[in-house]
């Protein structure tokens, strides 16, 4: 039993990061991947300025971060494709979280299995209902975003945490401070949610370690620096973020929805949160733990939907606490193991779809097919006739990836808090797509943001002037050029 438990959670780890390897190659689109393939786009054409990554505007972007700053100079010195970058950054992230979470594990367990076993925790301790948002660990969630900042962002908080659980107990200078301090700066640039996870996650590591004033010291110096390379970031307002609550609200309140079905499964990580604070009542995990359920619940019942983004805060200390319980000797006397399996078994099983990125649905046995959601097809069709830097018009849906060919739409496809002028394109595009919309004002909108393309499904606009039949995409999709 003891032998089992130590090499069947690296053996299957192993097998889960061969199979999101797999899913590297194939790089399903779903999502923000068109948000950060665009935002690739302009930087490979312009670091110093490279503007709105949606539309053709001179407007700062939070985007516009450290890790995509280097993936842009990537694409701009090697030549390689945007999607080919997205790969690279892929493996890079993907490494990143699994060297930090072994890293941060060895803080809390000598167990040999500790690693591979909380790995598996993050991936399949979810729910019995598929669950995917770019910050969020299950493995189809991390499947469809494992090319996003985020899984960059959550990697190097792993790292942030081990290295900081070691510095107050150690012998470490105002150099090692200062460095953690900057890399706290680097993660809220690259994912400002993921940074606040990891900032929680620090929070609980620094009370737990409760160092003496020598320490609270150093990490004051380390908090300045942190502020101070938040500042100086030139591509965008950090601290004008905090006024974009009220555009994401919408957008997150679906996080505070049927958190059983989604999240259940974590129940067993806070039975083993429960051990651990009857242990001890200062237990990094428990803290991080109680920080990441009372910001959350802050944010539904002050309606502010966008705190729900929060929640790994909780999540990840519950599913890490329910594998170290298991590895330790204790837990097999106890049953805890069988416990944890059977939730990992069904874990698994809700998310088997994501087999599909790699194999394709034609392939998989009926069952597995059903829990397998399709990806977008994306626009690669239209770039033949599109080039770098023209502005179509689209909907939202389009819109969401259109710039990843390095267009530009007349309305983003995400709400972009820096574009001032966004609720005037949303209306102009509303007004184009509408069926009693006059010629002329149809003319006026193209004018007035030099549309040289549409697209639309169907034949929506058959009989609209001043436009011109180029191409058929997937889905009955058309591509008009617009006739000047």
């Amino acid at each position: 039993m003891r032998a089992a438990v130590r090499t069947s959670p690296l053996a299957v780890a192993a097998l889960v990061l061969l199979l999101l390897l797999l899913v590297i190659v194939r790089l399903p689109w779903a999502g923000d991947l068109g948000m950060h393939a665009a935002t690739i786009e302009r930087l490979r054409h312009s670091l110093v300025r490279p503007g709105n990554p949606l539309v053709d505007a001179d407007t700062p972007s939070p985007y516009y971060s450290p890790w995509m700053l280097l993936l842009g100079c990537l694409a701009r010195v090697t030549g390689f494709s945007v999607f080919v970058v997205l790969r690279i950054g892929a493996v890079v992230g993907l490494g990143l979280l699994v060297t930090g979470v072994w890293r941060y594990v060895r803080t809390l367990s000598a167990r040999r299995a500790a690693p591979a076993l909380a790995l598996l925790c993050l991936l399949f301790l979810w729910g019995p209902v598929l669950f995917a948002w770019s910050g969020f660990l299950g493995l189809n969630s991390l499947a469809l975003t494992v090319s996003y900042p985020s899984v960059f962002a959550l990697g190097l908080a792993f790292h942030f945490w081990a290295w900081l659980a070691g510095a107050p107990r150690g012998p470490a200078g105002w150099g090692t401070w200062l460095g953690l301090g900057a890399l706290w700066a680097v993660i809220l640039l690259c994912h400002q949610f993921s940074g606040v996870v990891a900032s929680l996650g620090a929070l609980a590591t620094v009370i737990a370690a409760r160092p003496d004033r020598a320490v609270w010291a150093r990490l004051g110096g380390g908090l300045v620096v942190g502020v101070v390379v938040l500042w100086l970031w030139p591509y965008y307002d950090f601290f004008a973020l905090f006024g974009a609550g009220e555009d994401l609200e919408s957008v997150h309140r679906v996080l505070y929805r049927d958190p059983v079905g989604r999240f259940g499964l974590v129940l067993v990580g806070v039975v083993a949160l429960v051990v651990r604070w009857r242990r001890d009542r200062w237990d990094p995990l428990v803290l991080f733990f109680a920080l990441g359920v009372m910001v959350f619940a802050v944010g539904g019942l002050s309606g502010d939907y966008s705190w729900g983004r929060v929640l790994p805060a909780a999540l990840i200390p519950a599913q890490i606490a329910a594998a170290v319980e298991a590895v330790e000797p204790r837990a097999l006397r106890t049953g805890w193991v069988c416990g944890l399996a059977g939730a990992l078994a069904v874990g698994a099983w809700t998310q088997v779809g994501t087999v599909g990125y790699v194999v394709g649905r034609g392939v998989l046995p009926d069952a597995v097919a059903e829990k397998y959601r399709a990806p977008w097809v994306g626009y690669h069709w239209i770039t033949p006739w599109v080039k770098y830097g023209d502005v179509v018009m689209a909907r939202t849906f389009p819109a969401r990836q259109i710039p990843a060919y390095g267009a530009y739409t007349v309305a983003p496809g995400y709400p972009d808090f820096f574009l001032a002028d966004e609720g005037r394109r949303v209306a102009a595009v509303r007004r184009y797509f509408a069926a009693g919309t006059s010629a002329g004002e149809r003319r006026e909108i193209v004018r007035a943001y030099g549309v040289r393309w549409v697209v639309d499904r169907g034949e929506r606009l058959r009989g609209v002037g001043g436009l011109r039949v180029v191409t058929r995409g997937p889905g009955g999709q058309v591509l008009y050029a617009v006739v000047r």
